[in-house]
């Protein structure tokens, strides 16, 4: 892009590693390196397309997180300390979608950028997006197993919109293209911090329950107007009714209803109850994983 971001922090004094997966665009960068005495570092290469699940060697721009976590001098922090890195960037516009449900899996994984603690983002997405992420239960179409999951995983701040009309959105200059929207307002690019919670993980979700826990809520709003229990009964869990009376959820509510962290609750339980086995969902779960990443 233009270099708003870069400048911007800059300007702060802000010690900056910036990653351009442009090469025409790298001379300049590498000039203005040069002569800011340390404050800037630049790498070739593509913070989107970290850690992609391909064989060999990869090809630049892609790149391993280990490879720029080392070079930028980060090294890994237990979850619970203080956020270690802040990351700033724009969402590409083609795979907004995909590119979150990635880092979704990277975080509730412990992967790729989170293998080093509490990585913050602070990225432009679309307002669209945007309002996915911070909707609220009965939100209509808003409402979606990616605003549980976010909205369970991270701290959500609104930090700048900003109307389309300041970017260039003609494809053939190479700015970016509008994401068109019929059912939620899609105005601005929404500047966002997402922080990961410190007390994301307890005893009843680990890392390596995660990609459960996202399967079940994903499963869930298959049929965002189905009951609860109706799909407690769909996963053989005969005995759902007496798990939503412990959990205070009532027994006709619909999954599109219930709050973020009625989903945890209601994941731990299940987990503590022994009602979900090791192989529970193993294959369908595989497959999830598999699709988002591709």
């Amino acid at each position: 892009g233009p270099g708003v971001l870069t400048r911007t922090l800059l300007n702060a004094g802000v010690k900056v590693v910036a990653l351009e997966s442009n090469l025409a665009f790298l001379p300049n960068l590498q000039s203005l390196e040069n002569s800011l005495d340390g404050q800037l570092k630049v790498i070739y290469g593509d913070f989107f397309r970290l850690d992609p699940l391909v064989a060999g060697k990869l090809k630049p721009p892609a790149m391993c997180s280990d490879k720029l976590f080392e070079t930028m001098g980060v090294a890994a922090v237990p979850w619970r300390a203080d956020v270690p890195v802040k990351i700033f960037g724009i969402l590409p516009q083609k795979k907004e979608r995909n590119t979150l449900w990635r880092l979704l899996f990277a975080l509730y994984e412990c992967s790729s950028i989170y293998r080093y603690g509490r990585v913050e983002l602070n990225i432009f997405i679309s307002e669209k997006e945007y309002k996915v992420l911070t909707a609220k239960p009965g939100e209509g179409r808003a409402y979606q197993a990616l605003t549980v999951l976010w909205q369970v995983g991270c701290e959500i701040q609104l930090l700048h919109m900003e109307p389309w009309s300041s970017f260039l959105t003609n494809l053939k200059s190479g700015g970016l293209a509008v994401a068109k929207s019929t059912w939620l307002p899609n105005d601005h690019l929404c500047l966002v911090r997402l922080t990961p919670r410190q007390n994301l993980f307890t005893e009843g979700l680990k890392p390596t329950s995660s990609s459960t826990f996202i399967f079940m809520v994903k499963q869930c709003f298959a049929k965002p107007r189905s009951r609860l229990t109706d799909r407690l009964k769909s996963w053989s869990l005969h005995n759902g009714g007496k798990l939503l009376r412990a959990l205070e959820i009532p027994k006709n509510a619909e999954t599109r209803n219930l709050y973020p962290e009625d989903y945890r609750r209601l994941f731990e339980a299940l987990q503590n109850s022994n009602m979900l086995t090791e192989t529970w969902f193993h294959d369908e779960v595989l497959e999830s994983i598999r699709n988002i990443n591709i």
